[in-house]
C-alpha cells in the first residue's frame, strides 16, 4: 500500500468510482458551461485554495488529500497526494501557507505546502483533544475572518442528546489548537459554512435527522448572528417541528430557525458564497450550495448544485445551478462541495466519481 505517510491508523481502500457523467445529461441555465476538470481525486470532498494557482482536496474513504495545480486560464494542470493514510481527511483549509487538514479526532497542519508540493513535509499535530467517534465525525473546516479556525462536531448518531458532552456543536480555535471554544450548539451535522463577505457574519448547512419519513425534516441553511445560539437538535428540528422523542417539554421558539429549509434528505454539504464577476450580477452575493443526495427516501432527492439568493438576511430564491446529477431515479454523480476560482468560475467536487468540474459564464 503506497502512502506518502501513514500515522498508524487504517487506510480504507479507495472507493470503486462510478463512469464520469456524461455532461450533456447535466443542466445549467443559458450561458453556463460545465466541464470535467479533472478526474483524478478519489473520493473529492472539500476544496481550499491555495496562494499559488493550487486547489486542496479532502477525501473521505481513500484517505488522501490531493493538491490541484492550474493554470493562468483557470485549466487544471497537475494532480499531486500531497497526504495519505488520514482517517476520513475530509477537511482542508489553507492559512498562511500552511494547509490544515481533520482526521476524526484530529487536526494536521503541513507547512509551507505550496513551495513543497512534489515533496511534502511530515504533517504536524495541532491537537489530538477532538471526539473519536467516526459517526459524523468527519469535518468540513475552515479558518474565518477572525483568523480561527473553525471545526464542527457532528452528533455521533441520527439523533441523540450528547450536548453535555460537547457534541452538535460548532467550535473555534486559534491556528495552534488553543484558546477552544464553542460557537454555536444544536447543530446535528454542517459540512459546509462559510462567511458573507459584506458583514462576515457565518453561515451553513445542516443535516436533518432520518427516519421521520421522506418528507421530514428538511435540511438547513443557517445564519449565525451571535456566538453561543442554539438551532434546535435534537429537539427542534427545521424551525418548526419538535423531535418525538427528545422534543417533549420544548418549545421551538426557544431556537433559532434555519433562513431557508433546503428539502427533506438532500444532503446539503458544502456552500461558498459567490463574490466573483464572472457569473451575473444576480449570482453576486449568492449561496451556492452543493446537495449530494439523499441516501434513504423512497424518491430520491437532491444530487444537486443550488444558488440561494440574498436580500439582506431574507431568501429572494432557491433556484437550480446544475441538475442532472439523477435522472428517473439514476444517480450519475453526488456533488459534495463548491469553491469558486479567482476568475470566477466555479469547481464542484464529486465524490462519487473522482472528479472536479468547472461551471463558467459566457455572455449569449
Amino acid at each position: 500500500m503506497r502512502s506518502a505517510f501513514v500515522l498508524g491508523l487504517v487506510l480504507l481502500a479507495a472507493p470503486a468510482f462510478a463512469a464520469t457523467p456524461p455532461l450533456e445529461s447535466l443542466k445549467l441555465p443559458p450561458g453556463f458551461q460545465i466541464a470535467v476538470w479533472t478526474d483524478q481525486v478519489p473520493d473529492a470532498r472539500e476544496m481550499a485554495l491555495g496562494a499559488k494557482n493550487t486547489v486542496f482536496v479532502g477525501s473521505r474513504d481513500a484517505g488522501k488529500v490531493f493538491a490541484v495545480t492550474y493554470a493562468a486560464d483557470g485549466k487544471a494542470d497537475k494532480v499531486r497526494t500531497v497526504a495519505s493514510g488520514l482517517q476520513l481527511p475530509v477537511g482542508v483549509a489553507f492559512h498562511g501557507g500552511d494547509l490544515y487538514v481533520s482526521a476524526i479526532s484530529r487536526i494536521y497542519v503541513i507547512r509551507d505546502i505550496e513551495n513543497h508540493l512534489d515533496a511534502p513535509p511530515k504533517p504536524e499535530l495541532v491537537t489530538d483533544k477532538l471526539h473519536t467517534e467516526t459517526a459524523h465525525g468527519w469535518k468540513f473546516i475552515a479558518f474565518g475572518p477572525d483568523n480561527k479556525l473553525y471545526v464542527p462536531v457532528g452528533a455521533p448518531c441520527n439523533i441523540c442528546d450528547r450536548g453535555d458532552e460537547g457534541f452538535a456543536q460548532l467550535l473555534r480555535m486559534n491556528p495552534d489548537g488553543s484558546g477552544v471554544e464553542t460557537v454555536a450548539r444544536g447543530i446535528r451535522n454542517t459540512v459546509g459554512f462559510d462567511w458573507r463577505p459584506t458583514d462576515k457574519s457565518l453561515w451553513f448547512t445542516d443535516n436533518g435527522r432520518d427516519m421521520l419519513g421522506d418528507d421530514m425534516p428538511s435540511d438547513e441553511l443557517n445564519h449565525l448572528t451571535k456566538p453561543g445560539e442554539h438551532f434546535g437538535y435534537p429537539y427542534c428540528h427545521q424551525g418548526d417541528t419538535l423531535d418525538p422523542e427528545f422534543g417533549k417539554g420544548r418549545n421551538c421558539k426557544d431556537f433559532t430557525p434555519p433562513v431557508l429549509k433546503l428539502g427533506a434528505h438532500v444532503a446539503a454539504l458544502g456552500m461558498r458564497f459567490y463574490n466573483g464577476t464572472q457569473f451575473p450580477a444576480a449570482y453576486h452575493g449568492a449561496v451556492i450550495v452543493a446537495e449530494h443526495g439523499s441516501w434513504n427516501r423512497t424518491a430520491k432527492s437532491g444530487y444537486r448544485v443550488m444558488t440561494v439568493r440574498l436580500n439582506g438576511n431574507k431568501v429572494v430564491s432557491y433556484e437550480p445551478l446544475v441538475e442532472g446529477f439523477l435522472v428517473d431515479e439514476k444517480v450519475s454523480g453526488r456533488p459534495a462541495d463548491v469553491q469558486p476560482l479567482p476568475d470566477g468560475s466555479l469547481l464542484i467536487s464529486d465524490d462519487d466519481n473522482g472528479a472536479i468540474y468547472r461551471v463558467t459564464y459566457k455572455k449569449q
